[in-house]
């Protein structure tokens, strides 16, 4: 009986084990085409955001791009595959040339990395780059590789530069976010105090822009993705990458226009023709991969070429102290582990000592060759960089159009006239960047805002101007009535949210509502709700009122896309062509039996936690019950069947819960800046622009028919409003005193509104 895999003669049948080959090229080249695709998103992310530093995104240092790397430059360490064409041996190349590319590109993504991960991360790319250049050299001596060793020397050079300059960014950055920490903690304390600009300024959206712009400037300049992009060792990576591509292109070029320089062999290569689509993709993946790292080079010499030529070569190469001070700490502190012996534990620090000492030097070594990098740069494009400065600025002489913000672009402008230079976070040894940064980031709040402007919530506006706004958002207080028999003892809040669905979900099942009426309200819910979630989710920091949120969503989710309530179908009871009265008792029997099932499944949880903790099925179903009851008894007196004469006050409600609630918007989005973390907090700013840009016109209409000075700094959530409500209900009821006659109903809510803790 014969052995499977052998041959008759009892030889081990090889003919068979070639032939999966082309099928892993076409893997190799998924691979490539996905770190392709990453990077041309981070490419188009950073264009489209005016961020020409690119920040990465997509393309990151991680588990997963760190697997697609490895299997994408398969090519370089396969040592015993036949590679005889001219396509074969520069698909051996690209593939050396594309991790110079991956390292050059990714470098900033260790700013949003963990501290604990980034090491991993630079160690894990250095035994992947160390195996490579170790199994190129072993193809050199086998002969695997056959030409372009001039290319593949340069590119294994450059290879060791880049994963050094990486290594020494990771080494800095914890330090670097330390400093810019503490920095930024100084600047938000005097940023949280009116300044120049501000303090004569009633307009609150002028006042929030001037806010929006510092806390921009802060956010932005001690982002760690920038703060790494603009560093000497990244932007000198951008050049060395630029060197590999400028390699790669030259093999190329060599091979295909001057073919009598090398000569390539006749034969067959197992992966057979997925070589050329390998080569394809890489070579496009090095391509794109080089414009972000060759734009932060290109930049970075932008911003120090003015200054370089008035700076003294010695201070240009002055070493800052934050590149080694994390590895001078380490050094002298003792190790981290105990040695009984006293001899043994002196020789363990000393060899601890003498290996940082040369870390240090190393360390130090690498800054220098970046700065000596970017130093000879700058004055090999100094001469082109000046010619373009100069027309720069004979252009601006002739165009002297002001950039169009609120205040008209005058010198009386608060924003105009605001001095950020004192809000430019930077390191030290980047004094001279902080002009070019103040300038060049100037005017970021001012497109964000338009570009917010230009999607202006157009359903909420319309549906705002049926609020009571001059009456102090009266539906406020009367959604849910106290003389309602609760269904626990125990009584759950309020969120802003939950009501709103609630009321929505009861205008859906009413009968005989105009078509477009319901839309146009669905629309709205549905543009407005987002804003709602944002400012609960930044004024319940604690989650308190979590599940509440979240029983919002789920029930309108259900609403939305299904017409139905917990699974009671809304647009079936809608075409039974009841009554309201009757509909509104359908809707709290059903609610009713809906809270008993589930409040009984978990009754266990119930007794257990605080009522806004309950279930959220148990907490919908109590919502939908007292609201429903509410208008019950309220309505009451309404005899006929008309359900336009209930839609109308319905609405109104939606639309006094909804102004109330976009009265802390001016709070959130002020606040929301300042308590994000420091890798978070450019996209938190940024997000707080664009939402101010949306809701632009809500609070100037807020302002301007409400209140008209309404603090910054206020926030309430909707049980604060009740209450506000109820003690007005309270005092009206009580015989006014002739002062209080005086005072019209809109200055007494305000006062009221704004004086609630």
């Amino acid at each position: 009986m014969g052995i499977t895999g052998c041959m008759v003669d009892g030889n081990l049948d090889d003919t068979k084990f070639n032939k999966p080959m082309p099928w892993i090229g076409i893997y190799i080249a998924a691979a490539s085409l996905a770190c392709l695709i990453a990077m041309a998103a981070d490419l188009i992310h950073g264009i489209r955001g005016r961020k020409l530093w690119f920040p990465c995104k997509y393309f990151c240092l991680n588990a997963t791009s760190l697997a697609l790397i490895a299997v994408a430059v398969k090519l370089s360490v396969d040592l015993n595959t036949p590679m005889p064409h001219r396509h074969d041996q520069l698909a051996k190349v690209s593939s050396s040339a594309l991790i110079c590319t991956i390292i050059g590109n990714s470098m900033p993504s260790l700013g949003v990395t963990e501290n604990k991960e980034i090491m991993m991360n630079v160690m894990a790319m250095w035994i992947l780059v160390i195996t490579m250049i170790v199994n190129i050299c072993i193809q050199f001596v086998t002969g695997v590789i056959y030409v372009f060793w001039i290319e593949h020397g340069i590119i294994m050079f450059l290879m060791l530069i880049l994963l050094m300059n990486m290594a020494s960014s990771a080494i800095t950055l914890p330090k670097m976010k330390h400093y810019l920490v503490l920095k930024y903690m100084i600047a938000l304390k005097e940023c949280l105090h009116q300044v120049e600009g501000e303090e004569e300024v009633d307009q609150v959206i002028i006042k929030l822009r001037c806010r929006l712009m510092k806390y921009w400037m802060m956010a932005h300049t001690s982002s760690p993705q920038f703060v790494l992009g603009r560093s000497v060792t990244c932007t000198a990576s951008g050049a060395f990458c630029l060197l590999s591509t400028i390699t790669l292109g030259e093999a190329m070029l060599r091979s295909y226009l001057a073919p009598w320089s090398m000569k390539f062999c006749a034969g067959n290569c197992d992966y057979k023709w997925s070589t050329i689509l390998v080569l394809i993709i890489q070579v496009a993946a090095v391509g794109i991969g080089t414009i972000a790292p060759a734009f932060r080079w290109f930049i970075a010499i932008n911003y120090r070429c003015p200054k370089a030529r008035n700076k003294r070569t010695k201070r240009f190469f002055k070493l800052e102290g934050y590149w080694t001070e994390k590895l001078i700490l380490i050094k002298e502190s003792p190790l981290g582990f105990r040695i009984h012996n006293r001899h043994y534990r002196k020789l363990a620090h000393d060899v601890k000592v003498l290996v940082l000492n040369f870390c240090i030097k190393l360390q130090m070594g690498i800054v220098l060759m970046s700065k000596a990098t970017q130093y000879v740069s700058i004055f090999l494009m100094c001469w082109i960089l000046t010619g373009c400065y100069y027309c720069t600025k004979l252009k601006s002489k002739f165009n002297n159009s002001t950039s169009s913000i609120s205040c008209s672009g005058t010198d009386s402008c608060p924003v105009a006239r605001l001095d950020l230079r004192r809000f430019v976070l930077h390191l030290e040894g980047e004094e001279e960047l902080v002009e070019v940064m103040m300038r060049d980031n100037r005017d970021a709040t001012n497109h964000w805002v338009q570009v917010g402007e230009k999607k202006q919530p157009k359903y909420v506006i319309e549906l705002l101007e049926k609020s009571s706004m001059l009456q102090g958002f009266k539906g406020v207080g009367e959604f849910d009535s106290d003389h309602i028999l609760s269904l626990d003892a125990r009584e759950t809040p309020n969120s802003w949210s939950l009501p709103l669905v609630t009321l929505a979900s009861i205008i859906v099942a009413l009968p005989n509502i105009k078509n477009c009426s319901a839309k146009k309200l669905i629309g709205a819910i549905n543009e407005g709700l987002p804003y709602v979630k944002f400012i609960e989710n930044n004024l319940d920091k604690e989650g308190k009122l979590l599940k509440l949120r979240k029983a919002a969503d789920i029930v309108w989710l259900g609403v939305d896309l299904y017409g139905k309530w917990l699974g009671l179908d809304l647009h079936k009871l809608s075409l039974q062509n009841k009554s309201p009265k009757e509909t509104l008792e359908i809707l709290a029997d059903a609610a009713k039996i809906r809270y008993q099932k589930f409040r009984a499944k978990y009754d266990h949880i119930c007794t257990k936690v605080s009522p806004s903790s309950w279930p959220i099925k148990v907490l919908a179903s109590n919502s939908m019950y007292r609201i429903s009851q509410t208008i019950l008894l309220n309505h009451v007196s309404m005899k006929d069947d008309n359900c336009e004469r209930l839609f109308e006050p319905l609405t109104a409600m939606i639309s006094d819960i909804m102004g109330a609630c976009f009265t802390n918007l001016p709070h959130v989005i002020s606040t929301t800046c300042s308590n994000s973390a420091i890798e978070e907090r450019e996209e938190s700013v940024r997000h707080a622009v664009y939402i101010l840009g949306q809701t632009k016109k809500i609070i100037e209409m807020i302002e301007k028919r409400a209140f008209h000075n309404f603090d910054l700094c206020l926030g309430t959530n909707i049980e604060d409003w009740r209450s506000m409500h109820k003690q007005n209900s309270f005092l009206s009821s009580v015989k006014s005193s002739p002062e209080d006659d005086t005072q019209s109903p809109v200055s007494k809510s305000s006062e009221v509104c704004l004086n609630v803790d």
